[in-house]
This record gives C-alpha cells, sequence and structure tokens, in this order.
C-alpha cells in the first residue's frame, strides 16, 4: 500500500510530532521525492525563521493585563 504524504504530514514531521515508525517511512519517503523533499526545507526554513521572531511582551503590557484583570474580577 502506498501512502501519499499531505501537507498536515509535513507539518507533524517538522514539529516532531510523527510515531517513530511514521517518521521512518516519511523520511523514506523525502529520501525519494524531490518536490517533497524541498517543500520539507522552505517549510523548516519558515519554522526557524517564526521561531526567531517570537519575543515577550514587555513589562508594562504584562503589569497591564494584570491590573486589567485584577480591577475586573473585583467588579464581580
Amino acid at each position: 500500500m502506498i501512502k501519499i504524504s499531505t501537507h498536515n504530514d509535513l507539518i507533524q514531521y517538522i514539529y516532531d510530532e510523527l510515531a517513530l515508525g511514521e517518521k521512518t517511512v516519511f523520511e523514506q519517503t523525502l529520501a525519494k521525492d524531490q518536490e517533497l523533499a524541498e517543500h520539507c526545507a522552505e517549510l523548516l526554513i519558515l519554522q526557524e525563521k517564526l521561531n526567531g521572531e517570537l519575543k515577550a511582551p514587555s513589562e508594562k503590557t504584562i503589569n497591564s493585563i494584570l491590573t486589567y484583570s485584577k480591577n475586573l474580577s473585583l467588579q464581580q
């Protein structure tokens, strides 16, 4: 039986969410399918860029949210 890889398989692969057996089969498919391998590489690059852009909120923003939440709970 031949399994066709889907976009969901790619996402699960780059986030390391495939079971060991599925990961092995997917990697074998990547080795045989140049287009799929290129698409996977593009997604890995995008993932790396997105992870590099993650930033924490400023202390002022955190305090504003906590103050708002506290005031909201006091009103109830």
